[in-house]
């Protein structure tokens, strides 16, 4: 399957309101991320942050150093059509979170609602938690939100992997330590309720990558 494609073709064919993961303010995120990156002089990268309004919350939040990475440039484009010259010092930024050309150690705060859940084979999983890795730097945090294990086993007409929090955590590995979890109950435009996972971990590398920085 093309994912390029197919995420395009959501976002032409329906607006960012309509679509089930659609969140009119993204709540949660914004309180742990001022929560445990105190500082807005940090670093913030939203994956998959497409049509999503939690670059909204963050520039409201005095966050100025922002990229949002999605596949769709039609989602991108929304949300800048969205914020108007608000979001004329966002990074936006069409790209594949598997491929993307990140900067080492050039992000403070790593934020994912949705894109983990669909990487369904284990070579996907290990090149994504390979590029956080590579970005992160160290004692940054890295925020990841996916289906709970009671979540649909489907979205947008896509298999998912639903991930209790200690599922979750597993996929990353020691160097990511727990910070804190939760369970959302989210409510489509439609109105169903769909169960989340959010796990926030601290990137605490071992002393050579940390010497490297």
């Amino acid at each position: 399957m093309d994912r390029r494609a197919h995420w395009e073709r959501v976002y032409t064919e329906k607006r960012p309101d309509q679509v089930s993961w659609y969140q009119a303010e993204a709540r949660l995120s914004l309180d742990l991320i001022s929560k445990f990156s105190a500082s807005a002089k940090a670093s913030v990268i939203d994956v998959g942050g497409g049509a999503s309004r939690l670059v909204d919350g963050l520039l409201a939040g005095g966050y100025a150093d922002i990229r949002v990475l999605d596949l769709s440039a039609a989602a991108l484009a929304a949300s800048h059509a969205r914020l108007g010259a608000a979001g004329d010092g966002v990074h936006w930024s069409v790209d594949d979170v598997l491929t993307a050309d990140f900067a080492p150690q050039s992000v403070d705060v790593w934020h994912d609602r949705a894109v983990f859940h669909f990487l369904t084979e284990a070579p996907e999983r290990e090149a994504y938690v390979a590029q956080v890795r590579r970005a992160m730097r160290p004692d940054g945090i890295v925020l990841v939100a996916t289906f709970a294990e009671d979540g649909p086993l489907k979205c947008s007409g896509l298999d998912v992997v639903r991930y209790s929090p200690d599922a979750l955590h597993h996929e990353f590995g020691e160097e990511f330590v727990v910070i804190e979890s939760q369970r959302e109950a989210h409510r489509t435009p439609s109105g169903a309720l769909q169960w989340f996972t959010y796990c926030l971990c601290r990137y605490e590398p071992p002393p050579r990558a940390r010497q490297a920085a």
